[in-house]
């Protein structure tokens, strides 16, 4: 359509062979991909300019994809899409803790990493609208119109994972979810088996949204089933 602006994405990755592969892939779906070779660079590049996803290797020169991802969460919520030579679930524990949306394990193919690009996407941005309403609980407010989040009166930043999962939640306050339909619906069909997604990223909202992340108030584990968003 005229007039509308091609996605923004930046490559990271400190093989030149690698953020060229990765830039191509890009480009063939439309994307603006900008490219930096290690994590400073790649902080810098994300803070001129509004991105929609960044492709970010794991071992970087300087820093680590990890505090690159920790440092660019700060002021943005573009789509992380991590890549690493490692598939364990510690390394995406800490990736995901650190604000990452997805991993692709190197060596990968094209059409799996065209993939979890848009699956990612699909996640959303914050900004839209969920129906309209608001949800009261305690100290937080969920503003569904807004798709705006408040702690004692002070918004919460979160990132479009961390927002579709805890809108999963409050519209079925006070009921438990089971973790394979968090998983489809946040994540997607093919996201139902990992539960280590899921785990980390409960443990984000814990650490955004309850006063005692260690003994939560609202986010609630009921063991063997799934989590529940309880509203007192």
């Amino acid at each position: 359509m005229p007039g509308t602006t091609a996605p923004r994405a930046l490559v990271v990755d400190d093989a030149p062979e690698n953020r060229m592969l990765v830039s191509a892939l890009l480009v063939q779906p439309g994307f603006d991909v900008a490219q930096a070779e290690d994590g400073e660079a790649a902080v810098k590049a994300a803070s001129l300019n509004p991105l929609d996803l960044i492709v970010l290797d794991l071992g970087l020169p300087d820093i680590d994809g990890v505090e690159v991802c920790r440092r660019v969460r700060e002021f943005s919520d573009a789509h992380v899409l991590m890549l690493t030579a490692q598939d364990t679930e510690l390394d995406k524990v800490v990736g995901f803790e650190a604000g990452a949306d997805d991993y692709v394990t190197k060596p990968f193919g094209h059409l799996e990493l065209l993939a979890r690009v848009r699956a990612v996407l699909r996640r959303g941005r914050p900004g839209g609208s969920d129906g309209g309403g608001l949800l009261r609980a305690c100290a937080l407010a969920l503003d569904f119109e807004r798709r705006e989040v408040t702690r004692h009166g002070e918004r919460v930043n979160l990132t479009p994972t961390e927002y579709n999962l805890l809108l999963q939640l409050a519209r079925n306050a006070d009921r438990v979810q089971p973790h394979d339909v968090l998983l489809r619906r946040v994540w997607g069909a093919e996201y139902a088996g990992e539960r280590d997604y899921l785990k980390a990223y409960v443990k984000r909202l814990r650490q955004k949204l309850e006063d005692d992340p260690s003994h939560p108030r609202h986010i609630l584990t009921e063991r063997g089933l799934g989590y529940r968003f309880a509203t007192r």
